[in-house]
């Protein structure tokens, strides 16, 4: 009973593995692809190849195909001059004749073909394997030139990654044909009827022809990089100079603002007349802006004698060219040196019939600015006061420019006329007159006799009478007392209307004394009464 159990066990045992057990597949029989479609299949991926090699996207491709019609059209009009030849040795016929000339015609347009091709004649990829060319190399000379060598290293750069894109496509191209080269292989052994070796044979010349432009290619590269590095280090080192040489001229040019501006305030603190201050001002920044300019000319000019010679050829134009401006720039000089004229003068200016009276605001190297005021030219010409007023430098040598307040002397002579009767007691109107003109002008005359005995050293002074002067003149309508006085070239307006009002004042008060002005006396005559004529009766 034990033997039986332990038999049923045994069993269940062998049942429950063999179930857990995973089934075991039969082996895969390799499936075999029959000859006709391995044919099939390769003809296919061959013209798949053609069909992206005809696609022609690639130069290279391109380029080969141009190679080849180049030597084909050669080939045909070899050929073609041939047959003429040997049509034209034989007997003439109206056959012969009429195939000559169509062989003629066709020889021209073979010429024609060949002439267009002839860049392709001695290699098919000459324009490929040539690097493209960036022009002349720069010379970096001055700051400006340093945007140029940075532009030509961008160039250069630019046209080494096209020359390397040329080269991975080459390879890309050559690979596609080898694959082209086995499939044909391929074909061959397959298919014994088929006629693949003309297709081998080209495929083949166009890898040797690609091999042979991609080693060209590959060593040209290298040695248009190491061009390219020599001509980038060249290029560098030159914007370096030229960084380090502006860097320095910088410095120069502040330690001369520096200068400038220590010398400006000393001048501030030493000269106390505005006048003086201002020129002195004006001089130190035209030193300091010369001296600029000469260290930038002589810091970029290599050959001063060259630029000294063009600059005395083209004097000559810029003379006649620019007459006036170097008129001014001359003028600028004069008044500068000669000291005629300062900032803050009081001059008039007379032009085409135009006269101008203002305040220097500034005299810069092309012209004179004035400020126009509120004088007797303005009230009695111009009726404007106020413009600002621009008088080229130049006008000094041709037209007429007085100053009122030259040098120290900063009052000038004003009149006033008034007219008195005949029957007035002239000699005391000259006294009134004289006495109201001392009244109000002592303070200039003062001022201006001292004024005066300071330019003896410079000028010859002959009359330095400085008191009010009052002159007598008998006219058609009475007699015109004219009163001169010394006033401030400033403000003569003011004090010419306060000694009028007085004068008019201290002639009316007097009894003997009467203003004169125009006058119409008009007479009335009784009118007589009007005569009727006699009449008689009828």
């Amino acid at each position: 009973m034990r033997r039986w159990s332990l038999f049923f066990v045994l069993l269940l045992v062998l049942n429950v593995s063999a179930s857990a057990a995973p089934e075991e597949k039969p082996e895969e029989q390799p499936v075999e692809i029959s000859k006709e479609v391995q044919i099939q299949q390769t003809q296919d991926e061959v013209a798949k190849i053609q069909k992206e090699l005809s696609k022609a996207s690639s130069i290279w491709i391109k380029s080969y195909n141009s190679y080849m019609a180049y030597q084909e059209a050669r080939k045909s009009l070899r050929d073609v001059k041939r047959r003429i030849d040997a049509l034209e040795n034989r007997r003439m016929t109206v056959e012969r004749k009429l195939e000559i000339e169509a062989l003629q015609a066709k020889q021209k347009i073979l010429t024609d073909q060949v002439e267009l091709l002839k860049a392709q004649g001695t290699s098919p990829f000459v324009s490929l394997l040539k690097p493209d060319e960036a022009g002349e190399l720069p010379t970096i000379t001055n700051p400006f030139d340093i945007v140029t060598g940075l532009s030509y290293v961008k160039r250069i750069n630019a046209q080494y990654k096209e020359y390397v894109l040329r080269e991975e496509e080459l390879q890309e191209l050559i690979a596609l044909l080898e694959r082209q080269v086995a499939l044909y292989k391929d074909l061959i052994r397959l298919d014994s009827k088929g006629d693949y070796e003309v297709e081998l044979e080209v495929t083949l010349l166009q890898v040797e022809k690609f091999k042979l432009a991609l080693e060209t290619l590959i060593s040209t590269a290298e040695v248009y990089e190491k061009r390219i590095e020599s001509t980038e280090a060249k290029i560098n080192k030159e914007i370096k100079d030229q960084i380090y040489k502006l860097l320095n001229i910088a410095l120069i040019v502040v330690v001369l603002f520096v200068i400038a501006f220590v010398f400006k305030r000393i001048i501030k603190r030493y000269i106390l007349d505005n006048e003086r201050f201002y020129m002195a001002n004006k001089i130190v920044t035209f030193v300091n802006v010369t001296l600029i300019i000469l260290i930038l000319l002589f810091s970029y000019i290599d050959n001063v004698g060259y630029f000294a010679t063009v600059l005395g050829f083209a004097s000559a134009g810029l003379a006649i060219a620019m007459r006036d401006w170097f008129m001014s720039l001359l003028g600028w000089l004069v008044i500068v040196v000669g000291g005629a004229i300062h900032v803050g003068d009081r001059v008039r200016f007379v032009k085409d019939g135009m006269e101008y009276v203002g305040d220097v605001l500034d005299i810069s190297l092309q012209r004179m600015t004035l400020m126009e005021d509120v004088t007797l030219t303005t009230v009695e010409t111009n009726r404007r006061a106020g413009r600002i007023i621009f008088v080229p430098n130049n006008y000094i040598f041709t037209s007429m420019i007085a100053n009122y307040s030259h040098a120290s002397l900063k009052t000038v002579w004003d009149g006033i006329d008034i007219m008195i009767t005949f029957d007035s007691n002239h000699k005391k109107a000259v006294h009134i007159a004289k006495e109201i003109c001392r009244k109000y002008s002592k303070g200039y005359t003062d001022i201006t006799r001292k004024q005066i005995n300071k330019l003896r050293d410079r000028y010859s002074l002959k009359n330095s009478n400085v008191e009010p002067r009052i002159f007598t003149f008998i006219e058609s309508n009475g007699i015109k007392v004219s009163a001169w006085y010394l006033t401030s070239a400033y403000a003569t307006l003011t004090l010419r209307s306060t000694i009028s009002c007085d004068i008019v004042d201290a002639f009316n008060a007097e009894p003997d004394i009467t203003i004169a002005y125009p006058t119409q006396t008009f007479y009335t005559a009784p009118i007589p009464p009007k005569q009727l004529p006699d009449t008689e009766e009828t």
